[in-house]
């Protein structure tokens, strides 16, 4: 198949392709009318590479999933490079994870504090409430005019 159609089925676009050759991630086959070339299995590699990145993979993290259905395994993550890459990813997962829940904490806190000190404290001014003018009026300082005009 020509490049257009593996775009196509893959579900990506012609400069993606190009782009995963330049890369090496893609075989770069010409037919003898000089069109790019690629076959059924390529689009199993393109599919594990989209399927890794939708999982936040980089590019560059995809390369031994590459290379273990470039071996002929039937799946690219059944040889040892390929999980270590999952490894090491769970590894950062949990680690953003961990930040993430800190972050977290810290919001809780804050609104925490935030929420205790409303009770005995001035009434919140809300800039949604008066459109931004400051005349209470929630309609831009049109006031009345603004009414009418909205019946």
């Amino acid at each position: 198949m020509r490049i257009g159609e593996l775009a196509e089925r893959a579900g990506t676009t012609t400069r993606a392709l190009r782009y995963y050759e330049s890369r090496e991630l893609l075989p770069a086959r010409r037919a003898v009318n000089g069109y790019r070339t690629y076959d059924e299995d390529d689009l199993r590699l393109l599919q594990q590479i989209r399927t890794l990145q939708d999982f936040g993979f980089d590019l560059e993290e995809t390369r031994p999933f590459i290379e273990c259905l470039r071996a002929g395994h039937p799946a690219g993550d059944v040889c040892p490079a390929s999980l270590a890459v999952y490894r090491r990813k769970l590894s950062e997962l949990d680690a953003l994870i961990g930040q993430l829940q800190g972050v977290r904490r810290q919001v809780g806190t804050e609104l925490a504090r935030a929420e205790a000190e409303l009770p005995g404290g001035p009434e919140p001014r809300c800039e949604l409430s008066d459109g931004g003018y400051g005349d209470g009026e929630g309609y831009g300082g049109y006031g009345d005019e603004w009414k009418e005009h909205r019946r």
